[in-house]
């Protein structure tokens, strides 16, 4: 019996038209790339023989697997080309980033300096230089403050923290040790606020006494008078960035009294007040953007807005009015680069304030929600994959801002969390129960 074939499909018609012929595949030339350390120039891995086509994500999965690194922890990379000098136009960029692929993006630039049969050298620039672990355990409590601890600050180097307490004094502390170094009198009210000079070399604290009060940290003593000006309590300090100014950074104070107050710190004097918000500013940042940049203040209100200012000028420039009720607590994402200054992981200081200083907008993303009591403080981790906070709940907890989940709970005071501060891998906490926490991974 012969065996019955099926009828022919019919043909796929498009709007009245076959099907149109697909394309041949595009042949892809391999070429030869030798991946090296942005930094140094150091080879990452012997050369490779790939295909050109290979899209930026695979070159950074391939680079990820070549790392003789012994750690699970994918590290995002930028991969760019030099040009030759012999290819390089005037005022026309010098490096060839590769965004698609090396083929789309190399072998068919506009220079054409480049071919397959070249050895292609790719710099890799990790994008995540480190990673910081969560703290999940107390390593020590520092007791000697004789109220509620309203404010912690850790120096730029990490290697001192500051306290300021209900006591009306601050309390410097060792690190090294875990001891008290110095404490600081000289406020007639709560100290509510505690920064350091991005260089360590100054201390700032403010007051329920609505003063603004500058300290030696190595001597501990007053560095001239307080500066007057508020009417109310000063709730908030910000430094100026160290690479805007180097050698006499400013200070910016936020008040009950509804305004923010810029001073210089040579001369001691109020250089201009913003006087925008219609209630208490409860924070004041200083970040390094702006205007040509010479850097922005944010400021958060009780008045439910986040504001944007010229530092230069003292103008505002942007309004942000999304939130529901008080504005208490501000946090950048840029506040560790920003705090540590010219500082970094080897202990390098720099030789003069040149040295030191040679260094948009975003839109909501997320809530973050966990925390049972009205959340006082924030601080990001120095990778910006982390962020703490301190709640009226008694708990420190840790945030995955890739999930927005909490990483971390932290409980151990006793009573109110009033202040956090992150750097490094340490978290430090203080609040209502007179004690100062550290916490580790």
């Amino acid at each position: 019996m012969a065996t019955l074939l099926p009828p022919p499909k019919r043909p796929k018609l498009y709007h009245g038209v076959a099907e149109p012929e697909p394309e041949p595949l595009k042949k892809s030339p391999n070429i030869v790339v030798q991946f090296v350390n942005e930094h140094d120039g150091t080879p990452i891995a012997p050369a490779v023989n790939l295909p050109a086509n290979v899209a930026r994500e695979g070159l950074e999965a391939l680079v990820n697997q070549l790392r003789t690194k012994d750690d699970d922890e994918h590290v995002p990379f930028a991969f760019h080309v030099a040009l030759p000098e012999a290819a390089a136009t005037p005022n026309a960029p010098t490096r060839i980033v590769i965004s698609k692929s090396i083929e789309v993006d190399v072998l068919a630039h506009a220079s054409h300096a480049f071919s397959e049969e070249d050895v292609l050298v790719v710099r890799c620039a990790p994008q995540s230089v480190f990673k910081v672990r969560p703290a999940t355990r107390c390593s020590a409590t520092l007791s000697g403050h004789s109220s509620p601890i309203l404010c912690t600050s850790f120096s730029p180097t990490g290697n001192l923290l500051a306290t300021g307490s209900g006591d009306t004094h601050v309390r410097l502390w060792d690190l090294f040790t875990e001891t008290p170094s110095h404490t600081l009198i000289g406020h007639s009210g709560w100290v509510l606020c505690v920064e350091w000079d991005p260089l360590e070399r100054k201390l700032s604290s403010g007051g329920h006494d609505g003063h603004v009060r500058l300290w030696d940290p190595k001597t501990g003593k007053p560095l001239g008078d307080a500066m007057k000006g508020h009417s109310k309590w000063v709730t908030s300090l910000a430094w100026e960035p160290i690479h805007l100014n180097s050698s006499t950074p400013r200070l910016a104070s936020s008040s009950k009294d509804g305004t923010v107050r810029v001073w210089s710190t040579a001369t001691r004097k109020l250089e201009y007040a913003l006087g925008g918000h219609t209630a208490s500013v409860n924070v004041v940042k200083w970040g390094g953007g702006g205007l040509n940049g010479h850097g922005v203040l944010y400021t958060a209100s009780s008045d439910r807005t986040v504001r944007v200012w010229d530092a230069r000028e003292g103008k505002q420039l942007h309004i942000l009015k999304d939130h529901a009720h008080w504005v208490t607590t501000l946090a950048l994402n840029t506040d560790f680069v920003l705090y540590t200054g010219p500082f970094d992981h080897i202990g390098k200081r720099p030789s003069s304030d040149e040295e030191a200083g040679a260094g948009q907008l975003g839109k909501f993303v997320a809530t973050l929600r966990g925390h049972v009591g009205p959340v006082y403080r924030l601080a990001w981790s120095a990778d910006s994959r982390m962020l703490v906070s301190a709640s009226k709940d008694a708990t420190v907890k840790i945030w995955d801002l890739k999930t927005y989940k909490i990483k971390s709970d932290l409980p151990g005071h006793t009573d109110e969390v009033y202040c956090v501060d992150f750097v490094a891998d340490k978290v430090v906490s203080g609040g209502r129960d007179r004690t100062v926490k550290i916490w580790k991974n």
